[in-house]
């Protein structure tokens, strides 16, 4: 089958939108983790993924952030415009869809960053790096990190372009 027209069965259309599901949850999942690696180096100051173990609550925080993260994924990928017709390749990961979420995800990065660090000059009496001295304010940084990741994505995967 070359691509999906009328007369595509509806089990092959599920199929197809099931590995879509996945294909993009997977692909988003290790964006995400990506994000987690770049903001360890980008505030070395602050070592989330060390911290974010040492405590319970901080690990639940970083699963819930990461449960919303996907979730957000999911609802995007289900709700999000699909190429009908294009072949099966280009409706399980369409390129063009895949070049909007990795931009995204990156310049929200580097915007994320930029501004925080704007923030923390203009709030000298916030020190922002004492987030450093509790692994529970570590894992609500780092869930609040994830949310922000999974809106961003979320925002790319359902953009109509």
């Amino acid at each position: 089958m070359n691509g999906l027209g009328q007369d595509t069965a509806f089990s092959m259309i599920v199929l197809l939108w099931l590995a879509r599901v996945v294909v993009w949850t997977l692909l988003c999942t290790m964006l995400a983790f990506l994000g987690i690696v770049v903001l360890d180096a980008l505030t070395p100051r602050i070592h989330q993924r060390n911290r974010v173990g040492e405590d319970p609550v901080s690990v639940g925080l970083f699963v819930t952030g990461f449960l919303i993260l996907i979730g957000l994924v999911i609802h995007g990928v289900v709700t999000g415009p699909i190429l009908i017709g294009a072949g099966v390749l280009h409706t399980i990961i369409d390129p063009g869809r895949m070049g909007l979420v990795v931009i995204s995800f990156f310049i929200s990065l580097l915007l994320g960053i930029t501004l925080l660090a704007i923030m923390d000059k203009l709030t000298p009496r916030i020190p922002f790096n004492s987030v450093e001295s509790s692994s529970i304010a570590t894992g609500i940084y780092v869930f609040g990190y994830l949310v922000f990741f999974g809106l961003i994505i979320h925002a790319a995967l359902v953009m109509p372009l």
